[in-house]
């Protein structure tokens, strides 16, 4: 039987609770890693972090909104953590490193038994610019439980959760759980209400999730020390999605007077970022 692909190697180091390098932000849990296996940067505090997560099966929908976020949260020096699976965790890990950003990885395996096979390149890459981490020192994943494990540290490492499309019984739906529960801010993509993939975000928006439809609705949820580094120019720019808004409503987002927001978009049109619509409106420019 041919050999399983090994992730690319960095020295890996084992961190255990108290210890330098060990996230601060997982003593929150009932139950820390005993043991955290890392490969690459420095973990963020999660005031500087955003879990993005998702179905595997995501629509083209989903998998546009996942990295529209992650490309803008990145660019803002917003670390971007999800768990590697197929869907929208991929996308938004392509996505912030595309953006010349840092992302973390959580898997429920070995760092050199990636799961997914297929995601072991992509792991590869996290390490040169973010890094991997799992609480698994050899082999697996053992069992559906080991998603559920990885979920909480997920949870755990960010100051908000995003979910972009769940199913009724997606695993993104318990690190929302997990992240209500810490005290995190847990956001909700809304979506087709005739899919299934929107039923758990639906289900999330009715128990008070805040709805996200772009950067600035993330940054607005994470603690002061993130909105420290935020302005009202990077606010109008993650508020610029592919749907045109009109100069208002972009203001209103970006927290400038309508005429210095019309000032920053012409500017924004001149570096290729915005597009200037009839009636007014903007809208990002499409990569």
């Amino acid at each position: 039987m041919r050999e399983r692909p090994r992730a690319e190697t960095a020295i890996a180091r084992a961190l255990a609770p108290g210890e330098h390098g060990y996230p601060e932000a997982l003593r929150d849990l009932k139950d820390p890693p005993l043991r955290l296996y890392v490969r690459g940067d420095a973990i963020p505090a999660p005031a500087r972090a955003v879990a993005i997560v998702g179905t595997r099966t995501a629509t083209p929908y989903g998998l546009r909104l996942a990295s529209r976020l992650a490309a803008d949260l990145a660019a803002r020096g917003i670390v971007v953590v999800s768990g590697l699976a197929r869907g929208v965790d991929a996308a938004a890990h392509e996505a912030a490193l595309a953006s010349g950003g840092r992302t973390l990885a959580v898997i429920p395996s070995a760092l050199d038994r990636v799961t997914p096979v297929a995601h072991t390149a992509l792991a590869a890459r996290i390490v040169r610019s973010g890094a991997l981490m799992s609480e698994v020192a050899e082999g697996g994943p053992f069992g559906r439980g080991a998603f559920v494990r990885r979920n909480r540290i997920i949870a755990a490492l960010a100051g908000a959760t995003v979910v972009v499309e769940a199913g009724e019984a997606s695993g993104a739906l318990a690190t929302a759980a997990i992240a209500r529960a810490l005290g995190r801010a847990v956001l909700a993509v809304p979506g087709d209400v005739d899919r299934p993939g929107a039923q758990g975000t639906l289900s999330l928006l009715r128990q008070g999730a805040r709805p996200c439809a772009d950067a600035a609705d993330v940054l607005a949820s994470l603690p002061a020390a993130a909105q420290a580094s935020d302005t009202p120019e990077s606010r109008l720019e993650a508020a610029l999605g592919s749907l045109p808004r009109d100069v208002t409503a972009l203001a209103e987002a970006s927290g400038m007077p309508v005429a210095d927001t019309l000032a920053r978009l012409l500017r924004l049109q001149w570096s290729g970022i915005a597009v200037a619509h009839p009636g007014g409106r903007w809208s990002r420019r499409d990569a």
